[in-house]
């Protein structure tokens, strides 16, 4: 039975995605922001290990960014390891380095997108942060989508980078602090996060069924839309992705009005 289903959903997706692709609202995010969340879990569920799921999590990502590419978005953000997620035992977190390293590869070699590391990348092993590095000079100049890969990435460290880099900042400047109280807004602190220059991201998307920011552009997205999927990254298909813009495209967005 299951197999019989597996084969009539091959058969039928294909025709409901183009149906919603010829139905595409004209109101599409130009920021998204993506969770990528349950590699673990969906490897638990097929009965396999840890290592084999972020390995079909990091196979996944370069569809994301044709589905991204095919709509008209032009910047997302992937986070791919937390700063929480650097406490995992050795054993895990090794491999998962790894794998993440050889996928931000894979995507800088396709030269179709800018890659943008943001995280705390002193916080990681230094051939980790040297192949992030690579990948965001390699595609300086390709004229593509944004690609934020979020390694080493915390909301709260983030901020709290933003406020030190604008007190160092002040400080060359021989500005007081009390002359920097006296200026200080929120515009002052945006100008120093990972993501500074960018829009903020419209939509934030995260699998596997949890319902929580987790930390993830604390900052940025304060006047996000969020969709949740219960789908796991391994398996989060096209129609997953074009269901979200479309309930994206159907909220009213009143910014506090």
């Amino acid at each position: 039975m299951a197999d019989w289903k597996h084969g009539l959903r091959r058969v039928l997706y294909p025709a409901y995605e183009a149906r919603m692709l010829r139905r595409m609202p004209d109101t599409i995010p130009q920021h998204v922001g993506v969770m990528l969340d349950g590699n673990r879990r969906w490897a638990k569920a097929v009965g396999r290990d840890t290592a084999h799921g972020h390995r079909a999590g990091a196979a996944n990502i370069e569809p994301l960014l044709g589905w991204c590419d095919e709509v008209g978005i032009q910047v997302v953000t992937l986070w791919l390891l937390s700063t929480d997620n650097l406490n995992r035992p050795e054993r895990e977190l090794a491999p998962l380095l790894e794998i993440i390293g050889e996928a931000v590869a894979s995507l800088a070699d396709q030269q179709k997108w800018r890659i943008h590391p943001v995280g705390a990348l002193d916080l990681l092993p230094a051939a980790t942060a040297e192949k992030l590095k690579a990948a965001e000079e390699a595609t300086r100049d390709v004229d593509g989508m944004l690609v934020n890969v979020a390694v080493g990435y915390g909301g709260r460290r983030e901020i709290a980078d933003a406020v030190r880099s604008l007190l160092q900042e002040a400080a060359a400047q021989g500005s007081s602090l009390e002359e920097l109280a006296g200026v200080i807004d929120v515009e002052h602190i945006a100008e120093h996060l990972y993501t500074k220059g960018q829009p903020d991201p419209d939509l934030v998307i995260r699998t596997s069924g949890e319902q929580r920011l987790g930390g993830f552009l604390l900052w940025q997205s304060a006047k996000s839309e969020f969709y949740f999927c219960e789908a796991y990254w391994p398996e989060f298909r096209r129609v997953d992705f074009l269901r979200a813009i479309r309930a994206y495209a159907q909220r009213e967005r009143r910014f506090g009005a």
